[in-house]
């Protein structure tokens, strides 16, 4: 039964590095002493071993030890074996791009499928979708696929942030942006604003936080969510 938090974004304005989300995530985690953190996003170009102290920090504070992906000969064979699987946020391209070249995509989707407990945030959450294609990433890398671990029926827009009626800045939205998606692509799409995260148990997708969600969906207007509604019922 699949056990999954996919959140828009790892840090609030002002708080430590996940430190809204740690709560949900000792429950998410609560039968894991160790988890596995893939750190290959790289926020900001840091460094895997950089990135992983991060995540180490944060996880101290609820006694669970992180180990790096980066850190095992045999990355998948570590994957099977994960109590737990934490991805970070980054540059999606790149997140996708080293999955794929290390023939880890469909590893990791098979362990969150199995019910291993699975945390994303941002690009993390990314992959959680059907495509990465909804990501608001630069491309810095060509991955061989834009397909991803497919846990939720849909593509997400993580960090989906409203028009500013009061700005003088006439580019495009977020909204825009995905409706260009729906001139070739089926799929709907789920904006999830800042501090909110959707909370996967086996097929029940339910959006958590204080914030609603928008839902796209081709050939309808988008619509609100509000926090704590089913999304396996409408989507």
């Amino acid at each position: 039964m699949k056990n999954a938090i996919l959140a828009s974004t790892s840090t609030l304005h002002g708080q430590q590095y996940l430190a809204y989300l740690l709560p949900e995530i000792a429950k998410l985690f609560k039968n894991c002493d160790e988890i596995i953190f893939i750190p290959f996003a790289r926020p900001g170009g840091i460094t895997h071993e950089e990135y992983t102290s991060i995540a180490k920090k944060a996880f101290e504070t609820i006694s669970i030890n992180v180990k790096g992906l980066h850190e095992f000969k045999d990355k998948e064979q570590a994957l099977k074996e994960a109590k737990g699987i934490f991805t970070g946020g980054g540059n999606t391209f790149l997140l996708v791009d080293k999955l794929h070249r290390n023939n880890l995509m469909m590893p990791l989707r098979e362990q969150i499928l199995a019910g291993t407990p699975y945390l994303g945030s941002s690009a993390g959450t990314n992959i959680g979708g059907l495509t990465m294609q909804t990501t608001n990433d630069m491309p810095i890398i060509y991955p061989p696929s834009f397909k991803t671990l497919g846990i939720v029926p849909f593509n997400i827009n993580p960090h989906y942030l409203d028009p500013d009626l009061n700005s003088k800045h006439k580019g495009e939205t977020r909204e825009t942006r995905i409706k260009e998606f729906h001139t070739i692509n089926t799929q709907p799409v789920v904006g999830i604003r800042e501090g909110s995260w959707l909370e996967i148990k086996g097929e029940n997708i339910t959006l958590r936080g204080s914030l609603s969600a928008r839902i796209f969906t081709v050939g309808k207007e988008p619509k609100e969510l509000v926090s704590n509604s089913n999304l396996s019922e409408i989507i």
